[in-house]
């Protein structure tokens, strides 16, 4: 069995952990991974010439690459994820259980000499700034190299890792395998009693990433539990703005929005030129996932980015529509399940539906089928994948927050929950309190589309928007989030909004994007005591002339119904959410209880 030199630096709890999964899946080859930037270049090479990446025109796409993943795997696999505990109970009634014993018997096979004839990689790795206090290490043993250059991307890799763990016992075990790819024989596991992530049969960033949401969020949500701090599927913003008194003021806001919320093009947001030029300017911590925890000495909120890249949706991502997110891909990017364009000069291009792009005569669609624009009216047939991925580094977004890599984190003043709904929820409101704004974003409702689900408008509950991503039982995961404002001296306001409100014509009242600086100024005022607000049944909400609409193509009528209340469709919405409290049952907080019949009082 040949091997690289292991690090001195990897401890000895890191080296048995080791040595114990290379018995069990009995390699041919062992390569500790550095980092470095000449082990990256030399992996790609060696990733072309194995097919796995393909290099794209060096002069439109520098250090970019593309790789196809089998059809059959191409999203995650929320039916084959399990939390794996000893009891249902500390997994809950939202998540799929097994028993770990039973898990760690069944996996064990799977794994047993799967990766004969491959070469396993050792991947160190760091989620969160260097030396910050909730930073985690994790090892990730894999026998992907498209996971282990994502990964590279993602977290903080390489020999960082092992000064930040030093001798402690104290990391994330990931075990990784694509195995056959067969999704009978697919399975991602998390034991978070053991700090331990396996991960067989997938190559799918959200499966096979073991760092991004299986350590991201579903481990670091329980731990968060166990250590006093929060795990979120939010996005981290600031927002800087010339003051009252002419000096520039900086505000931290995080958001959790459900998928096809907008949630990236909020962390991205570029403001409309009126606000430009007035100093305004939003700034990227992160947009996807935030650790937060209670400053000692300030009383206040901080959070984190633990990630160092981005792993975003491609389809719909242009200059027009999100351009810090087209500029961050330019370079030293990977492309996965896009469209493959060859040029005549022998290299490659890519192309993706609304990419703003000139469409191109003929490429290779994300199935490895020929693909043209005639054959795309006939049949439907899309070039890129619905769900293809850019995995870009964070460094790259112009846009990207000085304090990105501060590891006291960043002071968050306002919280911001959304959804997709056509009707009810007005454009935006704050809650009364904490307790209320926890109730807020536990019963947030998001309607799908026909694309998704066959049928429009069925309301989904998710909770913080979390559902998927909860690692332990969801009546001590709301729990949590009252106990932690009791640790606060001065919490985060929190805010519900909503930019899909609809017309009688079915159309969208809301311009959205870069216009939606507009509701967020009224935020930051409302967080620094500037902005008026007036009571309402749902929360406190600005009256028509406290947001600016000023050259928005918008009449009295529209402003209107996009904070129009109405006290019968408030009541179906509540009916709606028993779907949340019966799945809860007798293990609902009374908290929310209290909530729920407050609001019915205020009807």
């Amino acid at each position: 069995m040949a091997t690289t030199v292991v690090p001195t630096q990897a401890n000895q709890y890191v080296r048995a952990w080791v040595n114990q999964m290379v018995d069990l899946t009995r390699p041919d080859k062992i390569i500790w991974c550095d980092g470095s930037v000449e082990e990256r270049e030399r992996f790609y090479e060696q990733g072309c010439a194995e097919g796995i990446f393909v290099r794209l025109n060096p002069r439109k796409w520098p250090g970019c690459y593309y790789h196809r993943s089998n059809p059959n795997d191409v999203a995650r696999t929320e039916h084959l994820t399990f939390i794996c505990t000893p009891s249902p109970d500390a997994a809950g009634p939202t998540n799929n259980w097994m028993k770990d014993k039973d898990a760690y018997e069944k996996l064990t096979e799977l794994f047993r000499g799967c990766m004969k004839g491959r070469t396993l990689y050792v991947v160190p790795f760091v989620m969160g700034p260097i030396g910050s206090r909730l930073a985690k290490v994790g090892v990730q043993l894999t026998d992907s190299l498209y996971v282990v250059q994502n990964m590279g991307i993602m977290t903080r890799m390489g020999e960082v890792a092992w000064s930040q763990l030093g001798q402690s016992n104290d990391f994330t075990r990931c075990l990784h395998s694509l195995g056959d790819l067969n999704p009978r024989r697919r399975f991602i596991c998390h034991f978070p009693f053991d700090n331990t992530i396996w991960s067989f049969g997938s190559g799918y960033g959200g499966n096979a990433l073991l760092g991004k949401k299986c350590l991201g969020l579903r481990i670091a949500s329980f731990l968060g539990r166990q250590q006093d701090w929060m795990a979120e599927h939010m996005l981290l913003m600031g927002i800087e703005n010339p003051g009252p008194d002419g000096r520039s003021e900086k505000t931290y806001v995080a958001a959790a929005f459900p998928s096809a919320c907008g949630k990236t093009n909020f962390a991205m947001l570029v403001p409309p030129q009126k606000y430009a030029q007035k100093g305004w300017k939003v700034t990227t911590v992160g947009d996807d996932i935030a650790w937060m925890w209670v400053d000692e000495k300030s009383g206040r909120l901080h959070a984190i980015n633990p990630e160092t890249g981005y792993f975003g949706v491609v389809p719909g991502t242009s200059a027009t529509s999100n351009p810090n997110a087209f500029e961050s891909m330019k370079r030293d990017t990977i492309f996965t399940n896009v469209g493959l364009v060859p040029l005549e000069d022998g290299t490659y291009d890519i192309w993706w539906e609304d990419s703003g792009m000139p469409e191109p005569s003929r490429c290779i669609n994300w199935e490895g089928k020929e693909w043209t624009p005639t054959l795309a009216r006939e049949t439907g047939i899309k070039a890129a994948h619905p769900n293809s991925r850019f995995t870009a580094p964070m460094w790259n977004n112009p846009a990207l927050d000085p304090r990105v890599n501060d590891p006291s984190g960043v002071p968050i003043s306002a919280i911001i929950f959304g959804g997709r709904r056509s009707r009810t929820i007005p454009l935006v409101y704050q809650a009364f309190n904490w307790v209320h704004g926890v109730y807020i974003g536990a019963t947030i409702g998001s309607e799908t589309t026909a694309a998704a689900t066959g049928q429009v408008g069925v309301v989904r509950r998710d909770p913080m928007a979390m559902l998927p991503f909860i690692g332990y039982n969801i009546r001590d995961y709301l729990v949590h989030w009252f106990r932690m404002r009791k640790k606060m001296v001065d919490c985060p306001r929190v805010f519900m909004v909503n930019w899909f409100r609809k017309n009688e014509q079915g159309k969208f009242i809301w311009p959205g994007f870069g216009e939606n600086m507009r509701v967020l100024k009224w935020i930051v005022d409302r967080c620094h005591g500037r902005a008026y607000a007036r009571e309402t049944v749902l929360g406190w909400m600005p009256r028509a002339e406290d947001i600016d609409t000023e050259g928005l193509n918008l009449s009295s009528q529209d402003i209107a119904l996009l904070e129009f209340v109405d006290p019968d469709e408030v009541k179906s919405e509540i009916l709606s959410q028993e779907e949340l409290f019966l799945k809860l049952a007798g293990d609902l907080p009374k908290e929310m209880i209290f909530q729920r019949e407050l609001l019915i009082s205020r009807l």
